[in-house]
């Protein structure tokens, strides 16, 4: 527990096959909002039907279990 205190990942084996990742939970960070309209303030406006199309494009948005 040390080890993710500091940061540190570790691989998971199981008879020295890699099954998963021991990692840190992520930290939230708090950014101040005028660093962030600072950041985005003058990004282009999104077209929320345009930027909704581009998901359906690309992702499978069905709700029905996969089999």
């Amino acid at each position: 527990m040390r080890g993710l205190d500091r940061g540190e990942i570790y691989i998971v084996t199981r008879n020295g096959v890699p099954v998963g990742e021991l990692r840190p939970v992520l930290r939230s960070q708090f950014v101040a909002s005028d660093t962030v309209i600072g950041a985005f303030g003058s990004a282009p406006a999104i077209d929320a039907d345009l930027f909704r199309a581009d998901i359906d494009r690309a992702v499978d948005q069905d709700s029905a279990p996969r089999v």
